[in-house]
């Protein structure tokens, strides 16, 4: 009888590991779809906008990427309705599909040079395409991960998503260092060689399509009763204003930390410290790899310590170190001290970005959840987020690129102040916590 027991637990435990491992890897995709535009926007930004400064062309190029932004609340809205009122399964499997689709159109669409003005605007609209998915990915495969984890290792499981997503950039940067390295001269990166990865990325849709599609709905909504007029609406979500100002505030901190340290500061290591192109790459991957690393080990403390604690713990840090380590950044020559640098300013974001997810997810019932989460979040995300790299760059075209460190510093410590808030409450959160 003990045998069938455990039996049963080494199911139940290699079930959700398949389902975490499944969705998961389509979340990888999709994040490798969406950050090669930041990845590959030196080699790019001249096919598009031609006859200017260096600076200037990453400034429009950067405004394209906030525009991208600009569309995520609206796929936080429509995305999550559809995965609240028809299934996180097919909410992810459609996402997946609207993100590839962008990539395809980045592939094809001839340059500045060949049909003039209506190379931006197809690169806008490809962008605002892959803005709609990504808005709705965060939030349904948040609400996927905390319904198909266990209650003691939600945690654990939830920083698997931040671990595919960041797999997602390093595949974006690896595909970089082997054409900026062994495969292609500048020259030709910068004429035609920045579109392989775009139609590599449009080509993987076809594997996400397949994991997607094999995913198990969760037990959690599939409990539900689907003739609920309410499920997915605003109507319901005004009723949780609280928790969606509180997932606002948390998304603040984050979201300028994450895209200033994983899309921003390639171009910084280029534009202020004065590296190679080459050299910033080789930067970003060995630091990003140690961040995914960072990913289940800070979740895994949470699941010891208390998530809420560990929000806590990162925001005070956050505060206290983002100024120095980014001043010293811009003032370092030397490689490895960049990367110890970048390195360490990720691995103390690893303590939100492992947990944040989850924490959210909680804060909301099942026919709710997922808007909940997707809306708030790509809109905190559109306003913050987007716009984080375009700002720096002002900042930097202005000449006091060090103001931006201070921008940074703030909005850190107005997450801090939301999750001291929420630390402090006692109330009850819809799962476990």
């Amino acid at each position: 009888m003990m045998q069938g027991i455990e039996s049963a637990h080494a199911t139940k435990r290699l079930n959700h590991f398949k389902a975490i491992l499944g969705g998961s890897a389509g979340n990888l995709v999709e994040w490798y779809d969406w950050y090669i535009y930041s990845v590959f926007a030196l080699y790019f930004a001249g096919s598009f906008f031609p006859k200017q400064n260096e600076t200037a062309q990453l400034l429009n190029t950067a405004g394209i990427f906030a525009i991208g932004f600009l569309m995520r609340p609206i796929g936080g809205w429509l995305m999550g309705a559809y995965a609240d009122r028809k299934g996180r399964k097919s909410a992810l499997t459609l996402s997946v599909l609207m993100m590839s689709g962008g990539s395809l159109l980045i592939t094809i669409v001839p340059d500045y040079k060949h049909i003039g003005i209506a190379a931006p605007i197809v690169l806008v609209l490809a962008r605002m395409l892959q803005g709609l998915s990504i808005g709705g990915e965060y939030g349904t495969a948040a609400t996927y991960l905390s319904e198909v984890a266990p209650p003691n290792r939600r945690g654990f499981y939830s920083s698997f998503q931040y671990v595919t997503s960041i797999m997602g950039q390093l595949v974006a940067l690896g595909i970089l260092m082997l054409l900026e390295r062994w495969l292609l001269t500048p020259a030709q990166l910068t004429a035609w060689g920045w579109r392989i990865p775009f139609a590599l990325g449009a080509v993987l849709a076809v594997s996400a399509l397949y994991l997607r599609r094999s995913l198990p709905e969760t037990e959690s909504f599939s409990k539900e009763t689907t003739d609920d007029e309410q499920r997915g609406t605003f109507a319901e979500l005004k009723k949780y204003k609280r928790e969606t100002f509180t997932i606002v505030g948390f998304t603040i901190g984050l979201t300028v930390s994450f895209y200033t340290l994983t899309a921003y500061t390639q171009k910084f290591l280029v534009n202020t410290a004065g590296f190679s192109k080459q050299d910033s790459t080789l930067i970003m991957t060995i630091a990003l790899l140690i961040f995914m690393v960072a990913q289940p080990l800070a979740g895994l403390l949470a699941d010891s310590i208390g998530r809420k604690r560990l929000m806590v713990i990162q925001g005070v840090v956050a505060l206290v170190t983002t100024l120095p380590i980014l001043t010293l950044l811009g003032h370092t020559r030397q490689l490895w001290l960049a990367v110890l640098l970048v390195s360490l300013a990720l691995c103390i974001l690893s303590f939100n970005t492992a947990i944040s997810a989850i924490i959210k997810a909680e804060l909301f019932p099942v026919k709710i959840r997922s808007l909940g989460v997707s809306f708030p979040y790509a809109f905190a995300v559109a306003l913050f987020g987007g716009t984080a790299e375009y700002v720096a760059l002002l900042f930097k075209n202005a000449g006091h690129a060090g103001l931006f460190f201070w921008y940074l510093t703030f909005c850190i410590g107005v997450s801090l102040v939301t999750s001291i808030r929420m630390y402090r409450r006692k109330t009850a959160d819809h799962m476990d916590a």
